[in-house]
């Protein structure tokens, strides 16, 4: 018997294309013989779709043609219920479509990467590759990533949070304490996007305003950065658990501007249709091995001390002028799922989505071990209850 894996990519998000193209690329990798495959679109509009036309990149061109020639369904929200349903059914029959074994999510950004759909996952209790709840919701919001790893010893460049609704109350306020604690220049960010969307530099007060009432816009929580002005990126992708994890060798992305750009990142030479192996990139990056260790070193506990799972991908700056070395983000459903990092390191993309799996099981086994309830039922004790109007007999 296959074990049938289900796919699950789109999204109500900002990066709804990127998650389209990596979803692709990790279903195509694969092993048939191994897996049987489902994939399930969820449309900009959150409702799930599954079919075989969704497997073919090019057929998402023209949307409302592919959604005609394919299936709406749902789960339901019961524990133990892994079946895929037909939204229409007919008068007899159980509208069962599939059966699913483990979920592999590959819905990049918010409404997907932040916790919010790992938290329908565990309510079904389906096993699944990836970050739990908690351990997305933190590594998509760059604040509390930041005040995790900064807590722990890990170095991030100094910051400065606050929400949309701060902003507009005390504005003055805000920008006298971005220019005392950090000064200029900063990086302005969404707290919980991806694809550099809504990111700008600021170089003075005027352009402060401006890219926070850009950001604004995608985001209820803004962070603004000390930017490192010669700074070198290097990437570093991470694969386990938060026990037991590996760390790829190291890339150099290449931007085209001071900010690795959407564009730099999905878009160059490729027209779209790559994903993040498609950006310009040095791989392995060039660096002394002692800083090649050290940034590997800090991949590594940046992904145990945020409790991670399956695969990320770490981003770090490193400052050309003192070698200073700073995590600036995780990744915790990285952009093509980083398999082109793992290929160098000597996982092909194949053995990738294996291992994927198998953490997904590994991890079900493991949250089957402990205790979820306490075997007492508190009506049946005789005493009254606090609050109540009347005693338990």
């Amino acid at each position: 018997m296959k074990t049938t894996i289900g796919v699950f990519f789109g999204g109500r998000s900002t990066e709804h294309e990127i998650s389209v193209i990596s979803a692709s690329q990790a279903m195509h990798a694969i092993d048939a013989e191994k897996y049987d495959v489902v994939p399930i679109y969820i449309s900009k509009q959150g409702k799930w779709y599954t079919g075989e036309a969704l497997l073919d990149i090019q057929n998402y061109r023209n949307i409302p043609d592919l959604l005609a020639r394919v299936e709406e369904v749902y789960m339901k929200p019961i524990f133990g219920d892994y079946n895929l349903y037909k939204k229409k059914q007919g008068l007899f029959g159980s509208g069962v479509l599939k059966h699913l074994d483990v979920v592999i999510p590959v819905l990049h950004g918010s409404n997907g990467e932040d916790g919010i759909f790992e938290g329908v996952l565990e309510t079904i209790g389906i096993p699944y590759a990836g970050c739990n709840t908690v351990s997305s919701a933190n590594g998509m919001d760059k604040i509390t990533m930041k005040m995790i790893l900064r807590s722990c010893g890990i170095p991030v460049v100094n910051y400065v949070w606050f929400t949309d609704k701060e902003w507009f109350a005390k504005r003055d306020e805000l920008i006298a304490r971005i220019e005392s604690e950090i000064g200029y220049p900063v990086i302005v960010k969404p707290a919980n996007l991806g694809s550099s969307v809504g990111i700008g530099r600021a170089s003075n007060r005027e352009e402060l305003i401006e890219k926070v009432d850009g950001a604004e816009i995608y985001t209820t929580r803004i962070i603004v950065e000390d930017m490192v002005e010669d700074l070198q990126e290097i990437n570093c992708s991470v694969l386990g658990d938060c026990d037991e994890c590996q760390a790829s060798v190291l890339e150099e992305p290449i931007k085209s501007g001071e900010i690795l750009s959407y564009e730099d990142k999905y878009v160059g030479g490729s027209k779209g249709t790559k994903g993040m192996q498609a950006a310009q990139k040095r791989i392995p990056a060039e660096l002394p091995q002692a800083e090649t260790k050290r940034i590997q070193f800090l991949a590594r506990e940046t992904f145990r001390v945020l409790s991670c799972h399956g695969v990320s991908r770490v981003d770090m700056i490193i400052d050309r002028a003192t070698r200073d070395i700073y995590v600036n983000e995780i990744n915790t459903i990285p952009g093509s799922l980083s398999f082109y990092l793992w290929e160098a390191t000597g996982i092909s993309f194949t053995q990738l989505m294996d291992r994927l799996v198998e953490l997904a099981i590994k991890r079900k086994r493991e949250q089957g071990m402990k205790t979820v309830s306490y075997d007492h039922n508190i009506f049946n004790l005789g005493a009254g209850i606090k609050g109540s109007k009347t005693k338990l007999h």
